[in-house]
């Protein structure tokens, strides 16, 4: 005799059964090897591209061939990213950015990153019981920035309209793309956090699942987003009436911008807000503002290298080459222990200091030439040691090389719990882009955040969890404070060579997105690896500090290994006292570098692309 819960039980897993078979979607041909195999660097004589989807890509050379500059090229990418790569990248997010005029043979930098609504400071939060920023919350959504970018870079250097560039991105999320592996396991959880995501959000899950909680987006299944491509249609729609009304190029960019910020979709921003008790105003939105401003440098030989100011990470990457400058890192051996625990301990040191002293520079005072002076670097190589510093090791002072009065901020103390955190990550990570067009103008575009907070409805935007970055401690230097941005992990990055554009690049990553720039870097210059081996090569990552995200987690003397690595080295590093991890192989928890590479000497430019992800390398 069947017992009588199984009677039941049965008709449930056969409706199951034919739910998510019935649900399948059109499986479609991706550009690239599902198993990320290895692939050959990109040649060009005319322009290059490399983004971290090949549809991105593409949609940056058509608008190169139809006579687009770099920066065209650069928002037509941004905003295909923006739908193919969602759940990492969404619209209208961060978009930290780096721009290089060849006419004046000067970087610039624009400041990619929203700021902290006016309602929102460290006493608030505190009485509604919060230690860390909350994620999966509506109060942590950041002032969105990319639409502000994408008008000043069209504004200032841009020859194309808005709707010109906005519509293949449009195209994409109306006819569908193929959903890629690291879509796939973005957005892999566990069945009980999909159902638990789709009862907290159930727009983002509309948008993501398809109401399907119960479903697994396969790879290569057709996946739309045609709330996102009515909002873009709308936009493109305010700048064409302003065009035929007999405003100039730029006022109807303006135009574009006002409907975002000040207009219909303001409204619908702040409808949102309102209805589940956020912080934004219309005051918020209307009144926010980015900016161009001075990028940040050092040196490694003849290189100069480039980044955005302490709002981001930034800085990390010309201070940990600086301070490596002069190391024999050659007679180490490639991806040696002795290699491995030197750039490590280099990379810990600096990131000590932007412990201590990154945050938002119109906000806290950055002795931001002391921490890039040669002579603080020299200082720093000499704490250089034998065995693994086991925990973050102490800031510097780096006023002593700076202009400017020592700040009297105190020190932040040192957290050194272990922690570990169960938690929705529903999309995670970033993507990046970078492009030289043919007249040697360049861009190099970190674009970020994920739907793990809830969607504007019926618009398919994405606010962003990136207050998350911010801390409710007033004495760390990326503590909350109405305006304020808070240090945030995408980084973009551009090098010269001898005061002419050498490369542009930059990835995916949070914490791991200096490191892996690093490696990367030295594989080309100091090991002299082709640009695509170099980008190819195993990884390691530190995780000797708080993570950057709340709840910052924290594994006191870690380092984490990719499994080559691991079979190596790993005995040799757990003897010089690091908590060693092993990560798979081309895992993308260890970025995934994108680059282009001006090569004068032979005259041609090389694209390359990480295969830990689905980016993608094309020129003509």
């Amino acid at each position: 005799m069947i017992p009588l819960f199984k009677i039941f039980l049965y008709p449930f897993c056969f409706l199951f059964l034919f739910q998510c078979l019935g649900s399948r979607r059109p499986i479609v041909p991706s550009y690239v090897d599902p198993q990320g195999s290895l692939r050959d660097l990109s040649l060009g004589k005319k322009h290059m591209v490399s983004t971290g989807n090949p549809l991105a890509t593409k949609a940056a050379i058509k608008v190169l061939e139809d006579g687009g500059n770099a920066i065209d090229a650069a928002v037509a990418a941004l905003l295909v990213l923006n739908v193919t790569n969602g759940e990492a990248a969404s619209f209208p997010s961060v978009a930290p950015t780096l721009v290089y005029d060849q006419k004046s043979g000067q970087v610039k930098s624009y400041i990619g990153a929203g700021t902290a609504p006016k309602k929102a400071n460290i006493e608030w939060f505190k009485k509604q019981g919060y230690d860390v920023m909350p994620k999966n919350s509506i109060l942590t959504q950041l002032l969105p920035a990319s639409p502000d970018v994408i008008v000043r870079l069209l504004q200032e250097h841009g020859t194309k309209s808005f709707s010109e560039l906005v519509s293949p991105a449009i195209t994409v999320a109306e006819e569908g793309f193929p959903a890629n592996r690291i879509l796939v396991k973005n957005l892999d959880l566990p069945l009980y956090k999909r159902l638990g995501f789709t009862v907290i959000m159930p727009y983002n899950s509309e948008v993501y699942l398809e109401k399907k909680w119960w479903y697994g987006i396969r790879e290569g299944e057709l996946t739309k987003r045609q709330d996102l491509a009515k909002t873009w249609r709308s936009m493109a729609l305010e700048e064409s009436e302003n065009l035929k009304k007999g405003k100039s190029r730029n006022q109807a960019l303006e135009s574009v911008r006002d409907y975002f910020y000040k207009g219909p979709i303001a409204d619908a921003i702040i409808k949102l807000h309102s209805d589940k008790g956020g912080l934004f105003t219309k005051e918020d939105l209307a009144g926010y503002v980015g900016g161009w401003e001075k990028p940040v440098s050092g040196e490694f030989g003849e290189y100069k290298i480039l980044s955005n100011q302490t709002w981001t990470q930034g800085p990390v990457v010309p201070m940990v080459l600086q301070l490596l400058d002069g190391v024999d890192l050659k007679s180490m051996g490639h991806n040696s222990p002795e290699y491995i625990h030197t750039v490590s301990q280099a990379i810990e040191l600096v990131v000590a200091d932007r412990e201590r002293y990154f945050g938002d520079p119109k906000f806290i005072d950055v002795p931001v030439d002391g921490l890039l002076s040669k002579k603080y670097a020299t200082l720093r190589r000499k704490l250089l040691q034998k065995d693994a510093f086991g925990q973050t090791p102490p800031a510097g002072n780096p006023w002593v090389f700076s202009s400017k009065k020592p700040s009297i901020f105190p020190f932040p103390p040192n957290d050194l719990k272990d922690q570990e955190i169960d938690e929705i990550k529903y999309g995670k990570d970033t993507t990046y882009l970078s492009i030289i067009d043919s007249q040697g103008n360049a861009v190099s575009l970190t674009p970020s955040d994920f739907p793990q907070s809830p969607m504007v409805p019926g618009t398919g935007l994405t606010l962003g969890i990136r207050m998350t970055q911010f801390r409710l401690d007033p004495n760390h230097p990326s503590a909350l404070v109405p305006g304020k941005r808070p240090r945030i992990t995408p980084n973009p990055g551009m090098v010269l060579k001898n005061g002419k554009l050498w490369m542009s690049f930059g990835t995916p990553g949070g914490d791991v997105q200096s490191q892996a720039m690093v490696q990367f870097f030295l594989n080309v210059i100091v090991f002299g690896m082709d640009p695509q081996k170099a980008v190819e090569a195993p990884r390691f990552r530190s995780v000797n500090w708080p993570d950057s995200f709340s709840p910052h987690t924290y594994r006191p003397g870690g380092i984490e290994l990719e499994e080559s690595l691991y079979r190596t080295v790993s005995d040799s590093l757990t003897n010089k006292g690091y908590k060693v991890y092993k990560k798979g192989h081309l895992d993308n928890d260890l970025g995934s570098v994108c680059a282009v590479l001006n090569d004068t000497k032979n005259k041609r430019l090389i694209g390359v692309a990480d295969p830990r992800e689905e980016s993608w390398a094309e020129g003509k």
